[in-house]
């Protein structure tokens, strides 16, 4: 119950008005009234953001009101609980009881659902169909027609965890039966056509990992730095900024030609939006990646204030400065840019790491003009054939099953990744607005409801639409042979992969660096800071 005239947002809370009337202010200014039914603070339920208005109560009201962990526990268990029942109904068809449970899953989450209604046919003798059913509830006969439609007999009854349509899968296939629907429910159905058939099993049914099954090395680069003192170091400037703290470029006192890019995390901060495995799965991970388009991670500071992540410089700037700079690429520069992508992904997922958080600002340019993926408070290990469900990353770039709670793995990447495409492409992203609630509802409208410019070749657009279905399993890289797929389509054909790979290739744009400390490729920002609290509470004791 709240009163009249009494304040209702909280941070973590999405709630529904039983009864009662309440105002949205915004700057002091009365934006709008809500009455019964209505529901608001539904983006807190998702992520921690901060609030954009305020709610008062103008009469006395009964909300109903659900907060962010309750909610989220409460989607990872029915998602699990639903992939579980699926992936229990599969194994008890013959087609399917001989697959591994990596591959059961794929088939499960590209499962639709259906329900008819008593007395629907769900399928009549003689039609066509390339689609196969699991009953799930209720009860359908099978009846065969004795002359005519309208002479029907009966054969038999079938009932939950029963199937039909097998033949659908692998041939053109004619129906030789009806199944109808039965009262008094009808009948609810799974169901799986021919071609997700063909796209995931009869790739996956012989499946053996493409990937060695790695253990992680410790890297040696923290042994080689275990000697140098965060005093050790002098600050030349910030180079970027953000809530967390600031990234500063240094130099190494002994030798002022070694620079570095300095990390400096508020750990106030971090406690209080509640990020501290964020931050610790970004250390652990940089630390054990070493690959040309990933920066590295050297080591590791702390103090009462602060988290120091001393990382490899890239004088290149940002590539989405770039990108603002000349408003959009061409075919061959974006070409260039998503390929170096595709390899550090290619890198991460064969370790079980999934990034999440692709976008141009994290992609920054070395001396050289290759571009490298930074900034992995994303990134996590999930393994092999699992899920996570934790809601992150960037609106724009935002998959729909990560909007939806469904639980996410490395297909995320291949959606984000024809999002960064499009961007490279155009100079924006395919789904924008101010409002981060209005994207997330065009992105689960789909990739084809965006017109796309006609500067996007056919090549790309088939390319980024591939990557971005809206079932995982059926982007293109989720398949056995994973990223490789992305490396051989169209749209990437006579790229010298290998070039790439030992940075031989001609870059499209080589970036004007004078010296080591040469900041002229990235923004400039104010040296004032205020002194955070400090934060004694040990929870980065690894750190």
């Amino acid at each position: 119950m709240f009163s009249e005239q009494q304040s209702l947002m909280s941070n973590e809370k999405q709630k529904c008005n039983e009864y009662g009337y309440v105002e949205v202010q915004k700057s002091g200014e009365r934006l709008r009234e809500m009455g019964p039914g209505t529901v608001f603070g539904e983006l807190a339920i998702l992520y921690n953001c901060t609030r954009t208005a305020s709610v008062r109560a103008i009469t006395d009201c009964k909300l109903w009101a659900i907060d962010r962990p309750c909610f989220q526990s409460i989607m990872m268990f029915t998602g699990i609980q639903k992939q579980t029942e699926y992936v229990k109904f599969l194994k008890s068809v013959p087609t399917f009881k001989d697959l591994n449970l990596e591959v059961l899953g794929k088939v499960a989450v590209v499962l639709g659902s259906e329900h008819y209604e008593p007395d629907e046919y769900v399928i009549r003798e003689g039609e066509r169909g390339n689609t196969f059913y699991i009953i799930t509830g209720g009860k359908v006969k099978v009846t065969k027609n004795r002359g005519n439609e309208f002479n029907e007999q009966f054969i038999r009854y079938m009932t939950r965890g029963d199937w039909f349509g097998e033949k659908a899968l692998t041939d053109e296939d004619v129906r030789t039966a009806n199944i109808i629907a039965m009262p008094p429910r009808g009948v609810d159905c799974l169901m799986l056509d021919r071609d997700s058939y063909n796209v995931l099993i009869k790739d996956l049914v012989s499946f053996e990992r493409s990937y060695p099954d790695e253990k992680p090395t410790i890297s040696q680069r923290e042994k080689q730095f275990s000697e140098i003192k965060l005093s050790d170091f002098t600050v030349v400037s910030t180079i970027g900024i953000g809530g967390f703290g600031r990234v500063q470029l240094v130099y190494l006192n002994k030798d002022k030609r070694q620079c570095f890019a300095l990390k400096k995390l508020k750990k106030h901060y971090i406690v209080e939006t509640k990020q501290q495995e964020h931050v610790i799965n970004e250390k652990n991970i940089l630390m054990e990646t070493n690959h040309e388009f990933i920066v590295k991670l050297y080591r590791t500071y702390k103090d009462q204030r602060y988290l120091y992540i001393l990382l490899e410089v890239c004088l290149g700037g940002e590539l989405w400065t770039l990108l603002r700079n000349s408003t959009a690429f061409d075919d061959s520069t974006a070409r260039f840019y998503s390929a170096c992508v595709v390899e550090a992904l290619n890198y991460l997922h064969r370790r079980g790491i999934v990034y999440r958080d692709l976008k141009p600002e994290n992609l920054l340019l070395d001396s050289q003009g290759f571009c490298k993926m930074t900034d992995f408070g994303f990134a996590k290990r999930i393994g092999y054939g699992n899920k996570t469900w934790t809601f992150c990353g960037t609106p724009e770039y935002v998959a729909p099953e990560v909007i939806l709670n469904k639980g996410h793995d490395f297909t995320v990447d291949f959606w984000a990744l024809g999002i960064l495409m499009f961007e490279l492409l155009t100079g924006t992203p395919p789904f924008t607005s101010s409002d981060p609630m209005k994207i997330y509802n065009i992105i689960l409208k789909g990739i084809n409801t965006i017109e796309f410019p006609k500067s996007i070749t056919r090549n790309a657009q088939c390319l980024i639409k591939k990557l971005c279905r809206d079932a995982p399993a059926q982007r293109l890289g989720a398949r056995k042979s994973g990223i490789i797929e992305v490396r051989n389509h169209a749209w990437f054909e006579g790229f010298d992969w290998n070039g790439l790979i030992a940075r031989t290739i001609q870059v499209p744009i080589t970036p004007k660096i004078s010296s080591p400390t040469d900041l002229s490729n990235f923004d400039s920002y104010s040296e004032e800071e205020e002194l955070p609290p400090e934060d004694t509470t040990g929870w980065d004791k690894d750190f």
